[in-house]
């Protein structure tokens, strides 16, 4: 049994002129959901018949871009999805007028400073320009940290309601990298709370010894944002006490970075609909 070609067009989530676009269209519904789904839930909420909704999520299942859980009846994204976003977001064409803004931001504060995406339960570095000082950190774009002892990770967390944020941290093991590290659930909320009321965030030496980060998010036109920028240092240079001279620059940049985001949104807006 299968759906006639009017029958998915006639639904205004799950539409597309090809298999393929319909592949898309609901993997983009997926996509839009803070938790796992189910066939039958998907099934009630598209009016897809239920054999070619299961066709279709075994479609995405054997791709890659899902991944039953272990009880068998819920989907979640998969890694090839997940890296997919990372590659888009990395190699944007937003690249060129973002990594000036970093460089300019580098030339305020005199360390190095990247742009970060949540993937996951970790932070991912989307683009990074490294400080001329020769006692220095090396990271680069595509580099991973983890998001409970990095200060974008707990930006990006401070916004999210409580339970999302449960979803997110029970099942991964809040790991000690320092002893500066937050490995207790309680503490981190905490954390999250104080984050959220100054509206940045700080890692003192909580993934690497010796090394301080400020984040601030990046402003999203719509909802929540899952950008932050972010300046980092050797402790021999930069501390807690040092957010005074450090926000005023990271908060220029991530309005600036905020632009960038929204003029590359409308172009592509525009060229979708010529």
């Amino acid at each position: 049994m299968s759906a006639s070609h009017d029958d998915l067009t006639a639904l205004s989530n799950i539409d597309g002129d090809t298999p393929t676009l319909r592949l898309f269209a609901l993997l983009e519904l997926i996509c839009s959901k803070d938790e796992f789904v189910s066939l039958q839930g998907l099934v009630a909420e598209t009016g897809l018949p239920k054999p070619t909704v299961h066709r279709m999520l075994g479609q995405l299942e054997s791709g890659g871009f899902l991944v039953r859980q272990n009880d068998g009846r819920l989907y979640g994204t998969g890694v090839r999805l997940r890296r997919l976003a990372e590659n888009i977001l990395i190699n944007a064409t937003q690249h060129g007028a973002r990594h000036a803004i970093l460089k300019h931001l580098v030339d305020q504060v005199g360390e190095s400073c990247n742009v970060t995406a949540l993937s996951g339960n970790e932070v991912v570095y989307l683009d990074r320009v490294e400080t001329s000082e020769p006692l220095r950190f090396y990271l680069h774009a595509g580099s991973r940290v983890p998001v409970h002892a990095s200060a974008s990770g707990k930006m990006i967390l401070s916004q999210l309601p409580v339970s999302q944020r449960h979803k997110l941290l029970a099942h991964a093991p809040l790991s000690s990298h320092t002893e500066a590290t937050i490995t207790g659930l309680e503490a981190l909320e905490a954390e999250l709370d104080r984050t959220r009321e100054r509206g940045y965030a700080l890692d003192d030496e909580e993934y690497l010894p010796g090394l301080v980060c400020f984040a601030v998010l990046v402003p999203a036109e719509h909802g929540r944002s899952n950008l932050c920028v972010a300046a980092q240092a050797p402790a021999l240079r930069m501390s807690a006490d040092n957010a005074d001279d450090v926000l005023p620059a990271l908060r220029e940049a991530a309005a600036a970075l905020a632009e960038v985001e929204h003029e590359g949104s409308v172009s592509t807006e525009q060229e979708t609909s010529a």
